[in-house]
């Protein structure tokens, strides 16, 4: 049996992280979360029992959404996997229901956290989290754009952000105000598609 020394289990350890999907901002919320209801402790309103049920189920749902994600992206990949490098632009699994499922499963697990531990903080840092990573949000979708062209389009077209109904088309929701007049990394994407 090989030990590992401190430099590879140091690489081992950043290998995991960078296919770890964790948004930072979660993180920094979910810190907040647990630091405002220790400063500030705040009753949630409802039962104790409620509040254990309703958080394992939504934290239970976020893992699960996370890891059905992970397990698609993962089938898709023919070498070594790479987050934030996809192969194949991935429409099957929970890419059919959102085009971001990791991020709405850590959505989940920190309101389901927050409700089990039955403080009323999250429904505050939730929505700003949110709010947050939108914008990166956005520019993922740029960068999917330039990279799968008029499939990450179409795709967009039938799928929305997040979750719900409502459709937008790539025009509407992938496209960001030009700089100076200039298109941008959207349209030149969507130029170089036809």
């Amino acid at each position: 049996m090989t030990a590992l020394t401190g430099g590879s289990l140091v690489r081992r350890g950043k290998e995991v992280y960078d296919n770890l999907p964790l948004p930072l901002p979660v993180v920094a919320a979910i810190v907040l979360d647990l630091l405002l209801a220790r400063l500030r402790p705040v009753p949630l309103p409802g039962s104790r029992s409620f509040h254990r049920v309703a958080g394992a189920g939504l934290l239970l749902a976020g893992v699960g959404l996370n890891v059905w994600a992970l397990a698609e992206r993962r089938h898709r990949t023919a070498g070594p996997f790479a987050l934030e490098r996809p192969e194949d632009l991935v429409t099957t699994g929970p890419y059919t229901i959102t085009r971001h499922p990791m991020y709405v499963g850590w959505w989940l697990i920190q309101l389901g956290a927050g409700t089990l531990a039955g403080s009323p903080w999250v429904l505050a840092t939730l929505p700003a989290e949110l709010l947050v990573e939108h914008r990166g949000v956005a520019d993922e979708e740029v960068k999917l754009t330039e990279l799968f062209g008029q499939s990450y389009l179409e795709y967009a077209e039938r799928v929305p952000r997040y979750l719900g109904s409502v459709r937008r088309t790539p025009k509407e929701s992938l496209r960001r105000p030009a700089p100076h007049g200039r298109n941008s990394g959207i349209e030149s994407a969507r130029k170089n598609a036809r």
